[in-house]
């Protein structure tokens, strides 16, 4: 009798010491791999959004602007209340998928046309907290997006898409 209780006992014993730290192991290396492509991936999540999300600005200030008698663009508080925004665009620099969108808007003049810009630049871009790593820039005269990797974009920055050393991108690959 007493030969099957101690078969048992050994039999239950549960998980070795070595057991134990060979399986805290693994989790530590697979949280380890997993974390920064989560990061990673959230980044560029947020980065297509952005530029996304500045596309529709553009397209929601040309329609404001030919129907207010093409004399200004709306700042984010009126497009906004114009049902072409959400509730998160509120105030002057709303944060939005973890970038800050400013716009600024010139008003028709004698001197010249009613004009807007709008910049998108990442909350955080570095660390474990990061929300995007490249700024992105849209206006009335352009029509695409603009991006630069290195501080806030401009006219001036390369096209997003586009390969470019001036805009913090790769330079592109030579022709065979």
């Amino acid at each position: 009798m007493r030969r099957v209780e101690n078969r048992r006992a050994t039999r239950e014993r549960g998980f070795s010491l070595i057991e134990l730290m060979i399986v805290i192991a693994i989790i530590g290396i697979l949280v380890g791999v997993g974390v920064p492509a989560w990061q990673n991936i959230t980044r560029a999540g947020n980065e297509t959004a952005a530029v996304q999300t500045l596309r529709t600005i553009a397209s929601e200030q040309r329609v404001y602007y030919n129907t207010k008698g093409r004399v200004g663009y709306a700042t984010f508080d009126q497009l906004r209340d114009s049902g072409a925004l959400d509730n998160r665009f509120a105030g002057d620099a709303p944060v939005v998928e973890g970038y800050i969108f400013t716009l600024k808007v010139t008003p028709k003049s004698p001197s010249g046309p009613a004009f807007f810009s709008v910049n998108a630049d990442p909350q955080q871009k570095e660390g474990l907290g990061a929300t995007g790593g490249r700024h992105f820039y849209i206006d009335s005269n352009i029509n695409t997006v603009r991006t630069n990797s290195q501080g806030p974009a401009g006219p001036n920055d390369s096209p997003e898409g586009a390969e470019s050393d001036a805009g913090g991108g790769a330079a592109p690959a030579p022709k065979q």
